[in-house]
């Protein structure tokens, strides 16, 4: 195996910040500079508010880590800028097939509706989604500090001071809010003392990205039981420069140490492939692990991604739950500095929310995947067994329910239906794609609230201050998607999940919906 190369280095520049007596003062200090502190800064900067961005490395790809990102994610990214060459250089991928032993028991599309721009999921390391990150917030002049290390945190009345450790010695910033996320051992979360809520599972997963050339088609398979690994699960990715991911489940007792040796790994991976003609890149061993922070928001400190949640990576909510949090955080956080009350407290709810159904689903996969008891190995094998024979046993299978966004069902932001709908997106739901016009609904949405409207003959006004997309009889897949009848509308949050919904618009109606979505 190659010895483990960082992907980028980023070169350690003092900030005239380390020079001032006293602290510089900012909007918001970000700390780390993985996918979700990157996803946020470049967020707030389209969004007018100025930040620092700290991270205590200077490089980022010692590993693949994170591969699967998932369509939300590839339109949050999209709309900052930053999916073009993702999707340039990722694995697209709709389809995954779930196996028993030799047998294929089922498969499933993800995304079976046309009309939508992105697809399901890319496969793409990690790596490369940092550094298009990166290169987006370089672009548009982000202030980005590497081997910058924060080593203390002071609340105050208007916020919090941070120390920081550089290769030239400590200093000093001020912050209206400081936003941890800096990863699951989240060294912000220790200097508060914060616990993680929730439980560790027992059995342990290996992780190899093997470099090859094979005939596998750009697919999800999923082994139960396969034959070439004593029994236990098995899971294969295809990811881009012919590099394949391969999970394979190992036993609790198993010394990590000696089984994430090349020459424990490679006889496993040859028994799975058949043949030797294989490069080892990269090993790795995890444990599912599903818990989270109590809450996410300290006062000036706010918690986001593997700071605040962990998850099993097995449906990929851990990386695509991160993104979504930055989504939902950025425009509340430019919100409240330009005066707006209350909404902060919003993302401690809503992401909360979306933690849960992560980890719940995590924790279903995990006992499904790995039964911990008895009655848990009979219901696996039941299932299973009726698997093969009917539709309706397939439905509780589960090797992973694969990430998708939360709706918030108990959102205080929502304005509930006043009147039954047909069908289409209630309060809270992320908004599907659709076709509009020469392009899609996607791109017509930017960074802020939008009135997408289905006008009658008679609706020749606007909304006072509200950008207005407009849906005109040939957008029928949209119209289908969204139920919308002549004169019906959707007021649309800037993280594109529905504020309310409106059979007839008015000037009042909507003014009132988003008075509630803190738009006012």
């Amino acid at each position: 195996m190659k010895t483990a190369e960082p992907f980028a280095r980023f070169a350690y520049h003092r900030h005239a910040d380390q020079a001032r007596a006293t602290p510089a003062s900012y909007p918001v200090v970000i700390i780390g500079a993985g996918p979700v502190g990157l996803t946020l800064a470049i967020d707030l900067k389209l969004r007018g508010i100025e930040c620092v961005l700290l991270d205590d490395q200077d490089r980022i790809g010692e590993g693949s880590r994170a591969i699967c990102f998932a369509k939300r994610t590839l339109e949050i990214w999209d709309r900052l800028g930053c999916a073009a060459p993702m999707l340039e250089k990722g694995v697209r991928w709709n389809i995954g097939k779930v196996f028993q032993g030799e047998d294929q028991l089922y498969q499933f599309d993800l995304l079976p509706e046309a009309g939508h721009k992105m697809p399901a999921f890319i496969n793409l390391q990690q790596y490369y989604a940092e550094k298009f990150l990166v290169d987006r917030a370089q672009a548009l002049g982000i202030d980005l500090r590497w081997l910058n290390r924060v080593s203390g945190i002071r609340h105050h009345q208007d916020g919090a001071e941070l120390t920081i450790e550089t290769p030239d010695g400590p200093y000093r910033l001020d912050a209206r809010f400081v936003i941890a996320c800096d990863g699951v051992r989240s060294p912000m979360r220790a200097m508060l003392g914060l616990e993680f809520i929730g439980e560790e599972f027992e059995d342990q997963f290996l992780i190899a990205d093997v470099r090859m050339t094979a005939p596998f088609p750009v697919e999800r398979w999923f082994w139960f039981d396969p034959p070439f690994h004593g029994g236990q699960s098995c899971l294969l990715h295809k990811q881009p420069d012919d590099i394949w991911r391969i999970d394979l489940q190992l036993s609790p007792e198993a010394d990590t140490e000696h089984e994430r040796q090349p020459g424990v790994v490679r006889p496993r991976i040859e028994r799975m492939l058949g043949h030797a003609d294989f490069e080892l890149e990269w090993i790795s061993i995890y444990r599912f692990q599903c818990r989270r922070l109590e809450r996410f928001v300290h006062d000036a400190l706010i918690f986001a991604g593997d700071a605040a949640h962990q998850v099993s990576p097995f449906g990929a909510r851990g990386a695509n739950s991160g993104v979504q949090d930055a989504d939902n955080l950025g425009w509340k956080l430019a919100a409240t500095l330009r005066g707006r009350a209350g909404l902060i407290a919003s993302y401690d709810q809503e992401r909360s929310e979306a933690a849960d159904e992560n980890i719940l689903n995590s924790t279903r996969a995990t006992d499904f995947i790995a039964p911990r008891h008895r009655t848990e190995a009979r219901f696996r094998n039941a299932a299973l067994a009726l698997a093969r024979l009917t539709e309706f046993g397939r439905r509780f299978v589960n090797s992973g329910r694969l990430s998708l966004p939360t709706v918030y069902q108990d959102s205080p932001l929502s304005t509930p239906d006043e009147q039954p709908w047909a069908a289409g997106p209630s309060p809270g739901t992320p908004i599907p794609d659709a076709p509009l016009g020469d392009g899609y609904l996607s791109e017509g949405l930017r960074h802020d609230f939008a009135l997408l409207w289905r006008r009658n003959v008679s609706d020749t006004d606007g909304i006072d201050g509200l950008p207005v997309i407009d849906v005109h009889e040939k957008d029928r897949i949209l119209i289908e998607r969204f139920a919308l009848t002549p004169g019906a509308a959707y007021l649309i949050r800037p993280d594109r999940h529905v504020a309310a919904r409106f059979h007839q618009v008015t000037q009042d109606v909507v003014a009132a919906a988003l008075a509630k979505a803190g738009a006012a």
